[in-house]
């Protein structure tokens, strides 16, 4: 018999990620807010770095356990056309968390600075600074953290949407507290 539910590491790494992106994406917002050279503003800048390389250390653990473990059984009400929208939807998904780190991993280093995980550790840029590149990058990681809001968005109201009018079990496999059934 397949599984019903998320094992409660996936649960973890899907609603960490999800904290992650929102709190990234809050971050972006301190360029708008503080004057360049204002001290609020690098720090924002270096938060957001040190939580991207969080994420993306994150997302590799939930892709080597959604490789390693799989996802539980979908609805048997579930038609083809929802079953394959729900799979081209995480495909999405999972690609843009596993572009967005690694676009801002080379945004920075061709910025020309290293990547400082929480002044824990330092990763030195291995390229020269290239503003030309690093701005196509950072239009492409901008864009790939707009879809990811439209995406996971939209993977938000399609649960509820499961939960609260068709009342299947998509949401509640993955939330965190145990179900008692």
């Amino acid at each position: 018999m397949a599984r019903q539910t998320y094992t409660s590491t996936q649960k973890f790494l899907h609603w960490a990620l999800f904290a992650l992106v929102i709190l990234l994406y809050g971050l972006t917002f301190a360029d708008d807010i503080f004057q360049r050279g204002d001290p609020a503003r690098d720090t924002a800048w270096k938060l957001h770095i040190s939580f991207g390389m969080l994420l993306a250390v994150l997302v590799g653990w939930r892709v080597v356990l959604r490789l390693a473990r799989g996802a539980p059984a979908l609805p048997s009400e579930m038609n083809g056309l929802e079953e394959s929208a729900a799979k081209l939807a995480h495909i999405l998904l999972y690609a843009l968390l596993i572009a967005i780190p690694v676009l801002g991993i080379l945004l920075t280093w061709f910025r020309g600075d290293a990547l400082s995980f929480f002044g824990l550790f330092t990763i030195p840029s291995p390229v020269g600074a290239d503003r030309a590149t690093a701005r196509t990058i950072r239009e492409l990681h901008s864009l790939c953290a707009n879809g990811i809001l439209i995406v996971a968005g939209l993977h938000a109201l399609a649960a509820l949407w499961h939960h609260f009018v068709r009342r299947d079990t998509v949401l509640a496999r993955m939330l965190p507290v145990r179900n008692r059934a």
